[in-house]
């Protein structure tokens, strides 16, 4: 369909400038869980202490595109052994159009793993469940606090010297 002017000439749509943010795919890169003491851990009666972990990276796959991976690590241990263990990295492609530049890596440091978040916590409470313990229902990450803290970690960091 086109459009007219005031003059009456037909005038071209324009282009696709709003901000876009795809996800391409999705995918498991590592997964590890380990049941080091079982059956023993399996009739553990006391609590756990869990202890978890969360990084995230990114690595540009082209221009647009960008590869975020989200890296969970965790432990439950009770009585001074380990009960289990896990492992995730959880990636996503995604497509980043018509962003300004300087937005881009707040948006692929917290959108981009604010998104894969979900799936990735699904695929630890089944890897726990499958391995004889409830469900790990881990809680949800503050990913705007994660960026925050690394940005002001690497303030914080002295610049690195080059030898003369």
């Amino acid at each position: 369909m086109t459009s007219t002017t005031n003059g009456g000439e037909s005038a071209s749509p324009a282009p696709n400038t709003a901000p876009q943010l795809s996800v391409l795919a999705q995918y498991i890169k590592d997964l590890s869980f380990e049941n080091p003491n079982a059956p023993l851990s399996l009739t553990q009666t006391t609590q756990p202490q869990i202890a978890i972990s969360v990084n995230v990276s990114a690595n540009p796959r082209s221009d647009t595109d960008v590869e975020v991976v989200l890296r969970l690590e965790g432990k439950a241990e009770a009585g001074g052994s380990v009960m289990f263990s896990f492992e995730l990295e959880f990636g996503g492609l995604f497509r980043i159009l018509n962003v300004p530049q300087e937005q881009v890596h707040p948006l692929v440091m917290i959108e981009c793993p604010r998104l894969l978040f979900p799936f990735a916590r699904e695929i630890v409470a089944n890897a726990v469940r499958n391995g004889g313990f409830p469900p790990l229902l881990l809680d949800p990450i503050d990913f705007v606090a994660l960026y925050q803290q690394r940005m002001a970690q690497l303030q914080t960091q002295p610049a690195p010297t080059t030898p003369v």
